[in-house]
């Protein structure tokens, strides 16, 4: 299998073509994704997500989990943390973060896999939910350690394949007839059934069983199960001993197929029986949508025609206008009425950024004596982001006593139309999340990370603790809801960032700081101000170190490599000081830019210092000079942060300096330089500063410690240029500077070829 194709779709139309399973006919199917290099766990950036589709009536789903490792060298134990969930990408939390205030959120199912050279491991899973499925994966926490691009470093991979067994002929049980059917433990019966909105409850019964054993012919050994498995929720399961059971749902999942599976719980033993089902509306609202008389405006086009508008519309996301409704409940809500279901619109406002409004106004009118209901379809492209409600009582017409509220349950595929303190806020299937506004708290908030796709329903209901509520006994609350990408935009201490997995986008937040969390909220391991000014003043003030080997380089009448080192101090103190995680952070221009300058700078500062100990002709050393420059601009605008961008100038200047060394050496025959006080004063010392700055700029560098051994990698590189630096040139007329610092500009041509100026230097310079 080519594992670099997005995804391989296998259909075996020879498998299961005759009929077995309760008279169903299946197919297998495989999807297949490519292996990715997975990352240590810092943030949600770090996670490997892919996105699956079970198909609708899938009876058996099995993940396939693989995972390799890259290189053959001992890299250590490590463990693979894979999370799997249903509807929507998983939501994690590996290090044990303080989420962010009213934020809520279930765990995911998480498995450990051990890596050896290449594991495999298999999860299976009976009768999953139909739609998309996430799995995600990473490496253990990171441990701060700061690995340069370009060294070999331990790499895994990892690569997730599923396979589908479905049934394509599931038969419908049909509502308030029985059907026949036949299951064993072997080979179950399974059906299917479709749930209308607004139903309230449904009950699946099950009579009439024979084993065909007179022994057991009273007697059903029979598992009912309604539903499908989340991981999170289960199928309700009745265990039927008798001749007949039933099973029922209160608040079912509205508008969806419904999956049932009858299996005798007795092994090689056959079960005929009789099986139906049947529903109930408790409550259904009026017709809603515009009426008789209701008409679409035109959208306004200047201020003055919005002025001269009635004050009785609202606008909405397409510009078109409904007419606006009183707080108080319409008169077509009586009293034999069960609820009033309020129409809601949304607009897509930008990407993972959507905004729900009631299309009547922003205020809606709740009741103690019926639920007031909002239907919010949440599309899939919406689950990557953060689902923000948020609830404010309206006291200004109506003050409640301080044993009132008005109760509120926000539940996903069917709402809750029965709203009491004792009344749990948790449908049939899935459960839900209860709220509730008074007098004394008039706004509630509640955050939901990535959200399932489903159809959402906010349900309202005034209660009072007293027999009836009196006055108060229609109150208005404005209900918001909208989809951000991320919680409350991360806070001051992140940056939210879009994530992409092949066609699917979601969010997470890159924290800075020490600040960490889903939001970036939690402050356990923050950095103080006093740190973070440390750290600026360190990474900057570390940089004034080139001041020396600018001194030096002037001196020596090497204005060329000066100005060099004046560019890359410059770019390296704005950058670190536009670098920083915390609040101490100056920036004169765009990061990317002084980010570009400071890394183009310190390459070429040591490349120009080795071809200065090279001591090569002046036209040649120019030359090299400019086309080194560049050729390393152009590198690192390729890969700015790649091994070779520094490492390849460094070699090719050193090799130019030893071929010229060792030939001045052959034909001396005599070591060059030299002086053996050049070699144990300047150069060795030069060197070992060299040696130093690099073993801690690639070994030594964390996160924690990053702006001390940073600002000592500044300050060796700096010294490292003082000691290299050669003596100052003999050929000083191809400059045209006198000796010392006169500062005399000679405009008197000479003409003179190397080894003539080289020979008569006392004729050529006047000594001042």
């Amino acid at each position: 299998m080519d594992v670099f194709l997005p995804a391989i779709l296998l259909v075996a139309a020879t498998t299961w073509t005759s009929r077995v399973d309760g008279q169903v006919t299946f197919m297998a199917e495989l999807t297949s994704r490519p292996a990715q290099k997975l990352s240590k766990y810092g943030w949600y950036g770090n996670v490997r997500l892919q996105r699956f589709h079970i198909p609708e009536e899938t009876a058996i789903a099995r993940w396939t989990f693989t995972v390799t490792r890259g290189n053959s060298f001992y890299c250590g134990q490590h463990n693979i943390t894979v999370y799997i969930r249903w509807g929507a990408p998983p939501v994690i939390n590996p290090t044990d973060c303080v989420f962010p205030n009213v934020t809520l959120w279930n765990p995911s199912l998480s498995l450990i896999l051990p890596v050896i050279s290449q594991n495999s491991t298999m999860f299976n899973l009976s009768d999953p939910a139909p739609g998309e499925w996430f799995v995600a994966a990473h490496l253990p926490e990171d441990d701060g350690r700061i690995e340069q691009k370009g060294f070999p470093s331990c790499t895994y991979f990892f690569q997730p394949q599923l396979s589908v067994r479905r049934a394509v002929d599931t038969p419908v049980l049909p509502q308030d007839a029985f059907l026949t059917q036949t299951a064993s433990f072997e080979q179950p019966a399974r059906l299917k059934l479709f749930v209308p909105e607004f139903a309230s409850s449904l009950s699946v019964t099950v009579r009439d069983c024979s084993s065909g054993e007179a022994a057991e012919s009273g007697n059903c050994w029979l598992l009912l199960r309604l539903g499908s498995a989340s991981l999170l929720q289960r199928p309700v399961t009745v265990n039927c001993s008798g001749m007949s059971c039933s099973a029922s749902l209160v608040n079912p999942p509205w508008d969806t197929w419904l999956r049932v599976v009858v299996e005798s719980s007795q092994v090689n033993r056959s079960v005929t029986f009789r099986i139906t089902w049947s529903y109930t509306e408790g409550c259904k609202p009026k017709s809603v949508g515009l009426e008789g008389g209701d008409e679409f405006k035109k959208p306004q086009k200047s201020s003055s025609q919005s002025n001269s508008t009635s004050a009785n519309t609202t606008e909405v996301s397409n510009g078109f206008s409904f007419a606006n409704k009183s707080s108080a409940l319409p008169t077509s809500l009586t009293v034999s009425a069960c609820m009033w279901s309020v129409p809601v619109l949304y607009e897509e406002v930008d990407v993972l950024s959507l905004r729900f409004t009631a299309a009547n106004g922003s205020n809606v009118s709740v009741t103690d004596t019926h639920p007031t209901l909002l239907t919010y379809p949440l599309p899939s492209q919406a689950t990557g982001g953060t689902l923000n409600l948020r609830l404010t009582l309206n006291t200004t017409d109506v003050v409640l006593d301080n044993s009132s509220s008005v109760l509120a349950c926000f539940s996903p595929w069917a709402p809750v139309l029965q709203l009491n303190h004792s009344q749990p806020c948790r449908t049939a299937l899935f459960g839900g999340y209860g709220v509730a506004v008074n007098t004394s708290s008039p706004k509630a908030v509640l955050r939901l990370p990535f959200p399932q796709s489903a159809s959402w329903y906010l349900t309202l209901q005034l209660h009072c603790n007293s027999s009836s509520c009196g006055n108060a006994s229609v109150v208005s609350v404005v209900p918001e809801l909208s989809v951000s990408a991320c919680v409350e935009d991360c806070g001051s201490y992140g940056e939210c960032r879009l994530l992409r997995a092949y066609s699917y986008l979601y969010a997470g937040c890159v924290c800075k700081a020490g600040w960490k969390g889903w939001g970036c909220t939690d402050y356990s391991s923050a950095l103080s101000y006093g740190r973070q000014l440390l750290s600026t003043l360190l990474l900057t003030l570390s940089n004034l170190s080139f001041l020396p080997a600018i001194v030096v380089a002037t001196r020596r009448f090497y204005i060329t490599e000066a100005s060099v080192y004046c560019f890359t101090m410059f770019f390296s103190t704005f950058y670190h000081a536009c670098d920083q995680p915390g609040v101490a952070v100056l920036c004169i221009m765009d990061y990317d830019a002084l980010q570009y300058c400071d890394f183009l700078g310190s390459v070429c500062s040591i490349w120009v210092t080795i071809l200065c100990m090279a001591q090569i002709r002046a036209i040649a050393k120019y030359t090299l000079f400019m086309l080194g420059a560049l050729l390393i601009a152009m590198s690192m605008q390729l890969d700015r942060k790649g091994l070779w961008n520094m490492l390849g100038p460094i070699l090719c200047a050193i090799l130019l300096m030893a071929s010229t060394w060792v030939y001045r050496g052959v034909r001396r025959r005599h070591c060059y330089p030299p002086s053996w006080k050049r070699w144990a004063f300047y150069l060795v010392p030069g060197l070992c500063c060299a040696l130093v700055g690099v073993c801690l700029y690639i070994f030594a560098e964390t996160e924690d410690n990053y702006y001390y051994t940073h600002s000592l990698w500044h300050i060796l590189v700096a010294s490292c240029v003082v000691f290299l630096l050669p003596p100052e040139e003999k050929q000083r007329e191809a400059l045209g500077w006198s000796r010392g610092f006169s500062w005399h500009w000679s405009w008197r041509p000479q003409i003179c070829g190397y080894t003539l100026c080289e020979s008569s230097k006392e004729e050529l310079y006047t000594v001042t």
